[in-house]
């Protein structure tokens, strides 16, 4: 680690900044992980699309088909072809506390930036407050790298703003991704934002949130490795003129990439998001490669209907990769 758990808070408001994404991973033929291809994939996100960061091993990642080993050694890969290049946040979620836990241990071992853990599936509660403070509290306690809460609908429910605000208060929590309505995480950010950088998944929302709620983390999906080339880097330059403050010509550049996002979404089988996004990789030049089961593969009438929007849908490919396609 790169800071003392004091000081958790205090460097993670200096370097947790900027674009960060779900990192994806790939799966050979036989379904082991593709080492080769994710450190491809990882170098290419950081060095060629100004990625600041990257969400490992989660649900993107499909951390639910993979074993505690393999989790582990995913955290290993990231670190390794990150050095240099961008910061990394571990996925640590799992039902079983003392998992979280070893997975956490790990991830600061091995020189990981910080950990997220979601929020638990907690059967047949109806009020969780205490029962969630315990959850987060007994973690940090057990380790000093910084932590980022997540809060989804999967849990079955969500964490207020009030409950959030108290876990702000723990040593070692530095940020929370909050997947809520744009009302709860604006909430989060006045009670709290000056104690943890409060963030969401929707890249269609991150340029008002800069702008609006003064928010300077994207954390995080996959539409910064998706929606950008290394001839076509708006979602970086959009960011990067809303944080300077130019709101006009960033919500221009913003509002271009629409075709883009609208060939992502229209063509996206409700059942299927990890194997789109896999295919929409290789249409980009990426490793994508497979999905485990249960997770189900794109029929070829899929892919087609896919290659179709991808090839109207108004990316810059640049010259090698556009012959390719």
């Amino acid at each position: 680690m790169k800071y003392a758990k004091k000081d958790a808070k205090a460097h993670a408001r200096t370097h947790m900044k900027g674009i960060w994404a779900a990192a994806l991973t790939p799966f050979t033929d036989s379904l082991a992980i593709d080492e080769g291809g994710f450190r491809v994939n990882i170098r290419h996100w950081l060095d060629d699309l100004k990625i600041d960061g990257l969400f490992i091993a989660g649900k993107q990642g499909e951390f639910f088909s993979m074993s505690l080993e393999e989790r582990k050694r995913s955290f290993e890969l990231a670190v390794d072809a990150s050095a240099g290049r961008g910061q990394t946040i571990m996925s640590c979620s799992d039902q079983n506390m003392d998992v979280v836990i070893d997975l956490a241990r790990h991830a600061q071992k091995v020189g990981a930036d910080y950990i997220v853990v979601h929020a638990p599936i907690l059967h047949f509660f109806k009020a969780q407050d205490e029962t969630v403070y315990e959850y987060y509290r007994t973690i940090a306690e057990k380790v000093d790298i910084g932590i980022a809460l997540w809060s989804h609908p999967d849990s079955g429910y969500l964490l207020s703003p009030q409950l959030c605000n108290r876990l702000a208060d723990i040593e070692n929590v530095v940020a929370i991704k909050y997947s809520v309505p744009r009302p709860m995480y604006a909430e989060l950010t006045r009670l709290a934002g000056d104690r943890i950088l409060v963030s969401t998944a929707s890249e269609e929302d991150w340029l008002d949130n800069i702008l609006e709620l003064g928010w300077q983390l994207y954390l995080c999906s996959s539409p910064p490795y998706l929606i950008q080339t290394t001839s076509d880097l708006r979602m970086r330059e959009y960011t990067d003129l809303a944080l300077r403050g130019e709101a006009e010509r960033a919500r221009a550049v913003r509002d271009s990439l629409n075709p883009v996002r609208e060939a992502l979404r229209g063509t996206r089988p409700a059942e299927k998001p990890h194997a789109h996004q896999k295919y929409w990789q290789e249409l980009l030049g990426q490793v994508g490669g497979r999905v485990r089961p249960p997770m189900l593969e794109l029929t070829e009438a899929e892919k087609a209907a896919t290659r179709t929007a991808f090839e109207q849908c108004g990316l810059n490919l640049g010259a090698a990769l556009a012959k390719a396609c």
